[in-house]
Order: C-alpha cells, then structure tokens, then sequence
C-alpha cells in the first residue's frame, strides 16, 4: 500500500473500500438482514436482563463500577449478564458497520441505503446513551420504556433498509387502492399505541429489573392498576388481530397482488402465536420464559406490520440493458 492509498483510506476509509471491492446482491442483502435480525437480539437480551433481575448488575455507567470498566467476579451472575449485554451493543454496531460497508460498496452506489445504514448507527448511540441514563436512574421504568420504544424505532429502519435492498430505486408503485391503504395506517397506528401500551404494561409490572425494590410507574403518589392495564392491552391486541383479518378478507376480495396477501398472511400467523404467549404467561404469573418469547413476539409483530406496509408498493428493479442488434449490412462492411 503506497502513502497516498494510506492518505485516501484514512480520509474516507468507505470510499476506499468501495473502489476495491464490489458485494454481491446477496451479499449486500444478507449484510442487512443480519443487522436487524441482531437488533431483535439484542432487544430480547436486554429483556433477560431485567427478567434476571440484573439491571444494575452494573450499578454505574459507562463504566461497569466506579474502579473498573469491566464486571468483577466479585458481582457475580448479575455483573456477567448486565456487562455481557452491554458488549453486545459494539457487536451490533459492527453487524451494522458491515452492512454499510457492504451498500457503500455496492455499484451502483444507492446513497438511500446508506443513509438508512447511519440512521441506524446513531439510533444505537442514542439508545445506548439512554441505557446508561437508565442504569443511573435506577432503572426508572419511563426510562426503561424509551428505551425499547427507541428499539422499535432502530427496528423500523432495519426493516425498511432490507426491504429497500430487494427493491430499486425508482418511484413508488401503489398495488392497492387508497381505502386499502388507509386500513393498513390504520392497523399501523394501532399496533404502536399497542406497543407503548406494552411497555407501561412492563414498567407497572412485577418484573422491576433488578433484585431491589425498584419503583413502579405510577400517577402522582398512586401506581398503577396493572391489571386494568394489562386488559387494555389484551384488548388492543384484539383490535390489532380482527383489523389484519379485515385486511386480509378486504385484499382477498379485491384480487390484490400476492404480496400483500402473504405479507399479511403472515402478520396474521404470527399476531395467533403472540396473543397464546401472551395469555399463557398472563394465567401462569408471568414466567421469565414466556416473557422473553412475548418480548420477541413484539418484535416479529412489529416487522410484520412493517413489512405489511412496505408490500402495499413495489419499487421494480432497473432491467438490464440488451446489447444493441448488429444487421448484417453493418457487418458485411466491417
């Protein structure tokens, strides 16, 4: 490597690899996949941290005490699982490090797709700064609230960027009609106030997050009636269920395209799964088990309306060019 490759690559180290490497389609698809499927992974640990009660297994932040960056054997379990996730925070800033890399590279250069790539990037960040707000409050459950709320978030845009890898880049296509569509933001709108109820479903629960009696959400002096919450929460998920129905028996009758039908086909399949976990884990008094399922069955639920939404489009791929025909005359006189 010459001194002006070494000036270049650390003057835009993108650029540099771009001119060096081009991915694959495949390659560049499955470097996104993995970014979300890692995101969903890492909400989930961060669920067996509160179900584990390690939430402030390090009770300071960004170092894991005052004297030491790392856990401690003197922590014990606790120390393991809280530090074990927070290490888990660079592997998916490399996993989504990888996957800009890789659409960086691509060629042509699609500059949408690395953008969604540093929307996610700094989604991390922020949320990794509001993980550490959370271990210094105490895991204050409006904190610890925001902060899955910010997961979905970083969950949306994965999803969105690996749609967007299969597609091309000219303008949107509709593939159904407004009213349709209008069903599907309606769904949509639903299925987040369903989550955020979730989350006050969680802070208002047993589930504190650490062995120590930490604090429930509450109005004024008053906390919450967490059965009266978890009910409406039920009821939610209801609607969110006979609206995917109603979409489906509505793409049904209107002959839409097969992608939506099985896009919401699925949303449908996975909504039955979610709700028996979540029955099942409300009658056996919350097991950590079925919590952790129905915290990624929130996940799948979630890139299942997503996708739903991004089906009801098709952006078409750019055909290649055919070589232009050569006559014979044209030959006859080379």
């Amino acid at each position: 490597m010459t001194r002006a490759d070494v000036a270049q690559a650390a003057r835009n180290p993108l650029a540099y690899i771009a001119e060096r490497w081009t991915p694959t389609e495949r390659t560049v698809q499955r470097a996104v996949l993995a970014s979300l499927v890692m995101t969903c992974v890492i909400v989930v640990t961060g669920g067996a941290v509160r179900l584990t009660g390690s939430g402030l297994g390090c009770p300071t932040w960004p170092k894991c005490t005052d004297e030491s960056l790392t856990a401690t054997s003197e922590m014990g379990f606790h120390g393991v699982i809280e530090f074990g996730n927070r290490m888990l925070t660079y592997v998916l800033c490399a996993v989504i490090g990888w996957a800009i890399i890789a659409v960086r590279s691509q060629k042509p250069w699609r500059r949408s797709l690395t953008r969604y790539g540093w929307a996610q990037f700094w989604l991390v960040m922020g949320n990794s700064v509001l993980g550490g707000i959370v271990v210094l409050v105490g895991l204050n459950p409006y904190t610890v609230a925001a902060h899955f709320l910010l997961s979905s978030a970083l969950i949306a845009v994965a999803t969105a960027m690996w749609q967007r890898t299969r597609e091309g880049d000219a303008d949107p296509r509709p593939l159904v009609g407004k009213a349709v569509a209008q069903l599907v933001w309606v769904l949509t709108g639903v299925t987040v106030l369903l989550i955020a109820i979730g989350t006050v479903v969680t802070g208002a629960g047993p589930h504190a997050g650490d062995s120590s009696d930490v604090p429930r959400m509450n109005v004024g002096a008053v906390g919450l009636d967490w059965e009266g919450v978890t009910k409406l929460h039920a009821v939610l998920a209801w609607i969110v269920v006979t609206l995917t129905f109603a979409l489906w028996f509505v793409l049904k009758a209107v002959d839409a395209p097969r992608g939506p039908l099985a896009r919401t086909r699925d949303l449908f399949l996975i909504l039955l799964l979610q709700g028996g976990i979540g029955y099942v884990q409300y009658f056996t008094d919350l097991p950590e088990v079925l919590v952790a399922a129905h915290m990624l069955g929130s996940c799948l639920v979630w890139i299942g309306v997503l996708r739903v939404v991004l089906s009801l489009r098709e952006r078409p791929q750019p055909k290649a060019e055919m070589p232009t025909q050569v006559d014979d005359s044209q030959l006859s006189s080379v």
